[in-house]
């Protein structure tokens, strides 16, 4: 069975962020991850990780205008100036957090620009996004999104993602691999483990049901065979990520929403 992250930003939303930690670890999970720790100070987050034993796995760098629609500036042009601020800011999280992978999103096409011509400043910004984290020994991910959750959103396809780590060619840029992303955009999605953990550009992967993004145990996707799929691809290639749980809980009471729902984990087993 892989080792699971709790994505705090979709797991226990019962409780205040601060306290998900602890519910997290209480839980059994090991690691954690979110979208953005920008809101709070990072000696206070950290403190959180260490009275509860945990990893801190992933979180994001700041995505531009969030509220106003932003889903990332990387690949805009005219935008580098915010684009290295946030990377910078991402990295002093994480040297304070002991968080070895920030994800990078890539953003949203502008209305009327082909996105053809947004390959070069996408693949820049990543250049030097990557060559600043090397220096922390912090891995720089992408992650393609599927269009319908994030219509317009630069990166959609595995392959696509893979080009763009291999065009770069820095050792410490990688793919997030989110299976419930990949399923909507592409299926086929054992075939795609197998063909991608063993290249050594996969940093991390995501699940969550498919199609409405609940437990991994309801909807169209055999997690219980993928689960196996990750086992023996990790055990052949020695990848060692985590797989982090960003699915929106469906089950359970109020209180005791997302605890009630992670039955999954020893029926997939």
């Amino acid at each position: 069975m892989p080792q699971f992250a709790a994505n705090l930003s979709f797991l226990y939303n019962e409780l205040p962020f601060m306290d998900r930690f602890a519910a997290a670890a209480a839980d059994g999970f090991k690691g954690v991850e979110y979208l953005f720790p920008y809101d709070f100070q990072a000696a206070e987050i950290q403190q959180r990780l260490q009275d509860n034993g945990l990893q801190q796995v992933l979180f994001n760098a700041p995505p531009g205008n969030w509220d106003a629609g932003e889903r990332g500036i990387a690949c805009l042009p005219g935008r580098q100036a915010d684009f290295r601020a946030g990377i910078a800011r991402a990295l002093d999280y994480a040297a304070a957090l002991g968080c070895p992978r920030i994800h990078v999103m890539g953003g949203l096409v502008p209305a009327g620009v082909a996105r053809d011509n947004l390959w070069a400043t996408y693949q820049d910004n990543l250049a030097w996004a990557a060559e600043q984290a090397q220096q922390q020994q912090v891995d720089v991910l992408i992650e393609p999104i599927n269009t319908r959750d994030i219509p317009g959103f630069m990166l959609n396809r595995q392959d696509e993602a893979h080009r763009v780590v291999q065009a770069v060619g820095a050792p410490n840029l990688k793919v997030q691999m989110d299976l419930y992303h990949c399923q909507i955009v592409e299926g086929d999605v054992a075939t795609k483990l197998r063909q991608y953990l063993p290249t050594g550009r996969v940093g991390h992967i995501q699940i969550a049901g498919v199609p409405e993004r609940h437990e991994p145990d309801v909807g169209e996707l055999n997690y219980g065979y993928l689960f196996k799929v990750i086992d023996e691809v990790s055990a052949a290639c020695g990848w060692p990520g985590f797989v982090g749980c960003e699915y929106r809980p469906s089950r359970g009471a109020v209180a005791l929403g997302t605890t009630q729902g992670l039955g999954w984990r020893q029926t997939l087993a």
